[in-house]
C-alpha cells in the first residue's frame, strides 16, 4: 500500500492515449452496459480537479473503463487508488496503468454495488463524522443505467454511516446524465424537484459542478453530462431513518405538483389502518 508524504509530484510516464489503448486491446463500449468513454483528458483532468486537492488522498474510482479519469487522478499524486472494474475488457489496460504507477493504483474486478469498501483503506484514515471530510475520495463516470440505484445505495450508507462512509463524511464527484444531475441538484419549487432531490439534498451538500457535452463522449451519447458533487452533511435535514423517508418521500413524487398531496395523504392512510389494526387488535384481547 502507498505511503504519504511523497517529496516529489507524480507524473504517469508517457502512455498511448485512450483513443490507442481502445484501438490495441479492441475495446468497443457495449450499449447494455450504458458504456461511454470520456476520451479528452483535459475534460478528465478538470473533472479531477474540481473533486479537490487529491494530494495524498486515498480514491475510489468506479468505473474507470479505459483509464481516461485514472490518469488523471494518478497524476494529481494520490497516495492510492483503488478501481473497481466489472468489465473484463478494460483490465489489461488498467494493468497497464497500474505498471506505469507502481504501488499506486490497485484493481479489482467486481461490481461496485456488492463491493465492500469498508476495509479497503487504512483505519488510520477514519474520521469523526463531525470533523472535516477524510482524505478519502470517490470519483467515477457511472454508467447511466447504474447511476440511480448506486447513489441511492450510497445515500443510505450515508445515512447508516456505513460502506464508504465508515471513514467518514467520504467526498463524491459523479457523472450523471445531464437531467438526472439537475434533479439531484433542483430547488424547493423547481420544475426538476423530485424524489432524487430531497433524498440526496436531506443527507448532502450537492452541486452541480459543470456540464459535459455528449459529443465529448465516444460513442456520444443522446444527452450531455453532469457532473456533481456530493458532500455529506453533519447532521441530516431530516432525522429519521432512510427507509422512512424514501417511502414518505416516493408517495408524495407519485403525484405531480399540485396533486403531490395525494400522495402524502395515501401514505397517511395506510399509517392510519395500520394503527387502527394494532387498536383493533388489543381491544380482542382485552375480551
Amino acid at each position: 500500500m502507498a505511503g504519504s508524504g511523497t517529496l516529489s509530484a507524480f507524473r504517469l510516464p508517457p502512455l498511448p492515449t485512450i483513443r490507442e489503448i481502445i484501438k490495441l486491446f479492441r475495446l468497443q463500449a457495449a450499449k447494455q452496459l450504458s458504456q461511454n468513454f470520456l476520451l479528452d483528458l483535459r475534460l478528465t483532468d478538470k473533472i479531477v480537479r474540481k473533486a479537490g486537492n487529491l494530494t495524498d488522498a486515498y480514491v475510489y474510482e468506479v468505473g474507470p473503463g479505459p483509464g481516461g479519469i485514472t490518469r488523471s487522478i494518478l497524476n494529481a499524486n494520490v497516495a492510492e487508488l483503488l478501481v473497481v472494474e466489472k468489465d473484463s475488457r478494460f483490465i489489461p489496460g488498467l494493468q497497464m496503468l497500474s505498471d506505469a504507477a507502481p504501488g499506486k493504483l490497485r484493481i479489482v474486478h467486481g461490481d461496485v454495488l456488492t463491493f465492500k469498501i469498508e476495509r479497503a483503506f487504512p483505519e488510520s484514515l477514519k474520521r469523526q463524522w463531525e470533523d472535516d471530510p477524510p482524505n478519502v475520495h470517490i470519483i467515477g463516470n457511472l454508467p447511466f443505467n447504474v447511476s440511480t440505484p448506486l447513489i441511492i445505495k450510497w445515500l443510505e450508507n450515508v445515512s447508516c454511516r456505513d460502506g464508504p462512509f465508515i471513514y467518514g463524511r467520504t467526498q463524491m464527484m459523479l457523472t450523471f446524465q445531464k437531467e438526472v444531475a439537475e434533479r439531484l441538484t433542483a430547488n424547493t419549487g423547481s420544475k426538476q424537484r423530485s424524489r432524487l432531490s430531497v433524498m440526496a439534498q436531506y443527507l448532502c451538500s450537492v452541486q452541480h459542478i459543470l456540464t459535459i457535452p455528449g459529443q465529448a463522449f465516444v460513442p456520444k451519447p443522446e444527452v450531455d453530462v453532469g457532473v456533481v458533487h456530493f458532500t455529506p452533511l453533519v447532521r441530516p435535514r431530516i432525522e429519521q431513518p432512510f427507509k422512512l423517508v424514501e417511502k414518505v418521500v416516493q408517495n408524495a413524487f407519485q403525484f405531480r405538483r399540485k396533486f403531490c398531496y395525494r400522495g402524502l395523504g395515501e401514505e397517511l392512510k395506510q399509517n392510519k389502518s395500520k394503527n387502527q389494526e394494532k387498536e383493533d387488535d388489543k381491544e380482542k384481547h382485552r375480551l
